[in-house]
């Protein structure tokens, strides 16, 4: 009977996948720990969520000044992690500042081509892009390869054309936050950039929170500015970033995202207080995008495991952390 037990209890934990979120900033360490069950596709349980104050002078830009510290906020950010965290496979990424991370997006045929590969069905093997990848994460970045850290990813969102989003970044920065993840006890298994995880969790939001194939705009505001999206039918028909030398303030770069059909939302996370400092508001980028304005919420993207303070539930920061815990349940 006990082994009927242990080979039960081995067939349940694997029917659930758990995945932890670090959203390490420059004021404090944001974790998010989510599971899905994989016979429930889409259902999401927030199993875990904490954020630990960094000391001034920890971080400057993105530099980690005190290794010691940033391990000491991230073994008390998982200090209070559930045992049945605890006891599985915990997949942990980590994001990377925007300013630290130069992306792009590829079209896949491209690639593909460059690669000279093919799978069974005449379509291209993805196996076989890697020297394709590691060549464009080059050519943007200017540095070599071996100084490189490298992750990119096949965007599966229906579109006429699938493409494939590079991301790269100095590999000193990489290891010093593998370096500092490792004192603390925490093996990484993925490192994505900020836009781009709260990016996924907007998106996720979005679905979740939208009518079907509804125009909407998702906007992440981040420490070295804010980056946003037009979505139409699950698809990106355009971008922009504040600041840029193309753009005379954050009004003439919000309307990069306005040409074509009008929206009814925008989706806004990241450090929404930040638009102080440029003498904005959310009601200014409804009047400027014409559609009324939700920020992003943790608390309604997920059945709670056990109650969790409101701040945190409510918080927009939480994008980062939970797009990167997602990416984990999802893969």
């Amino acid at each position: 009977m006990t082994y009927a037990n242990s080979w039960l209890q081995t067939v349940q934990a694997g029917w659930q996948r758990f995945a932890a979120g670090i959203d390490l900033g420059s004021q404090s360490v944001r974790l998010v720990v989510l599971s899905r069950r994989s016979r429930a596709r889409g259902a999401l349980r927030l199993e875990y969520m904490s954020t630990v104050p960094l000391a001034p002078g920890v971080m400057t830009g993105t530099e980690i000044v005190d290794r010691q510290a940033v391990a000491r906020a991230l073994r008390d950010a998982f200090a209070g992690l559930p045992q049945v965290c605890a006891s599985q496979a915990l997949r942990c990424a980590m994001a990377m500042p925007a300013s630290a991370t130069l992306t792009t997006t590829v079209p896949l045929a491209q690639l593909a081509a460059q690669s000279y590969c093919e799978d069974e069905d005449g379509g291209p093997a993805l196996a076989g892009l890697a020297p394709a990848v590691m060549g464009e994460a080059e050519r943007i970045a200017g540095i070599e390869r071996h100084a490189l850290a490298v992750d990119w990813f096949v965007d599966e969102t229906p579109s006429p054309v699938r493409s494939v989003t590079i991301a790269a970044t100095a590999r000193q920065h990489l290891e010093a936050r593998i370096e500092c993840a490792a004192t603390a006890g925490i093996s990484l298994s993925a490192i994505d950039g900020e836009p781009h995880a709260a990016l996924r969790a907007l998106r996720y939001a979005a679905n979740r929170e939208l009518d079907p194939n509804e125009p909407y705009a998702a906007l992440w505001i981040g420490s070295d500015g804010v980056y946003g999206w037009r979505i139409v039918d699950g698809g990106i028909l355009a971008e922009m970033r504040y600041p840029a030398p193309e753009h005379s303030d954050l009004a003439d770069a919000l309307r990069d995202l306005v040409h074509g059909p009008e929206f009814d939302c925008a989706l806004i996370g990241g450090e929404v207080d930040l638009l102080d400092g440029v003498g904005f508001s959310l009601a200014d980028i409804g009047d400027v995008l014409g559609c009324s304005v939700l920020p992003f919420e943790c608390a309604l993207l997920a059945t709670r495991a056990q109650p969790f303070e409101d701040a945190l539930l409510h918080e927009p920061a939480g994008a980062v952390a939970f797009g990167l815990a997602l990416r984990g349940v999802l893969e």
